[in-house]
């Protein structure tokens, strides 16, 4: 069946399952995804089904993973690495940012780098330090990758084609709070653009901006909201870099005002670039300043503690409201 309801997390073992079949240069390397098929499972099933040659279990060194990437990648290859959590990926930073980032410039366009680095992100399960961070930003900021998130199963499926697919390096954070969840993935619909947003909900009083775990959150403030009277337009923004500032720029000149959410530290944030932009650019449509709503600028706290450190539905509704009291 080309429509199935599934789980993002079994979504993006069918999308890694079909690019597998679909090209013999596509490889998974990281650690534990063959015989454990991941932590998340989100590798399940494909080393025995395609051998270790294509799906590599690796020693626990991210910085020789994402290395062994980049040579593969040179030699032809189209490399799916799989960080295991999203503070792990930092023994790896250097490699990305001065290396993989930089090889399609290097070689003024000639060198090809097809690389795929898959990072879970995000709290919401109640781990331990390492486990629950949200270090987009730090990615998005450095030029010559490309840094998407899926918020539905659909996306996952679909955006993860796309992003192996590309002859650039993308960083690919996936929402770990998400994996449970279901939705419809059609696996013959012609997807959109990788880097487009998405409006998820029509609105004409107010903007709100999310993407990856925060756009559930949104919606589910949206539907609060419209409870109370106030008609709230949810857009999925879906690619962090490359940013779709024209479609943010059309709903807000619509509602004229604009939130924007993200599990990250306000503090130097992709919100604060969307903010700046939307200013620039919406500058006599707006009726009030843009708002930010994220984490706070500290370290991600224990698991006890992350319900009051991450941005909820009374948070989103408080700047909702203090936008509109504007």
């Amino acid at each position: 069946m080309a429509v199935q309801n599934l789980p993002l997390a079994k979504a993006l073992n069918e999308s890694l399952r079909k690019a597998l079949e679909t090209d013999p240069k596509v490889v998974i390397m990281g650690l534990d995804v063959g015989k454990l098929g991941g932590v998340f499972r989100i590798t399940d099933g494909l080393q025995k089904d395609f051998g270790e040659d294509r799906v590599v279990d690796t020693p626990l060194a991210e910085s020789g993973i994402v290395g062994t990437a980049i040579g593969l990648a040179l030699r032809g290859y189209r490399p799916i690495v799989e960080i295991q959590f999203d503070g792990f990926v930092f023994p790896a930073y250097d490699q990305i940012v001065t290396q993989l980032a930089k090889m399609r410039a290097r070689s003024l366009g000639t060198v090809k780098m097809p690389v795929v680095i898959r990072i879970p992100y995000g709290g919401g399960i109640g781990a331990v330090e390492h486990h629950s961070e949200s270090p987009e930003s730090l990615f998005a900021h450095v030029a010559g990758l490309k840094v998407v998130t899926p918020a539905n199963s659909s996306d996952a499926y679909w955006m993860l084609q796309q992003a192996i697919q590309s002859d650039d390096p993308v960083i690919f954070f996936e929402p770990k709070r998400r994996y449970w969840d279901k939705g419809e993935v059609d696996t013959e619909a012609f997807p959109g653009e990788l880097h487009k947003a998405r409006v998820a909900r029509e609105g004409t009083d107010l903007t709100l901006a999310a993407y990856g775990p925060m756009v559930k959150t949104c919606l589910e403030a949206a539907a609060v909201a419209a409870e109370e009277g106030k008609s709230v337009e949810v857009v999925d923004l879906r690619s962090i870099s490359p940013l779709d500032f024209d479609t943010i720029q059309a709903s807000v000149e619509k509602t004229r005002r604009l939130v924007v959410v993200h599990e990250a530290p306000v503090f130097f944030g992709s919100g604060a670039e969307i903010a700046a932009r939307i200013t620039e650019r919406c500058f006599y449509h707006l009726e009030a300043p843009v708002l930010r709503v994220g984490g706070y600028h500290a370290p991600y706290p224990p698991a006890r503690l992350e319900e009051e450190y991450l941005p909820g539905l009374d948070r989103v509704l408080d700047a909702v409201d203090r936008s509109l009291a504007y």
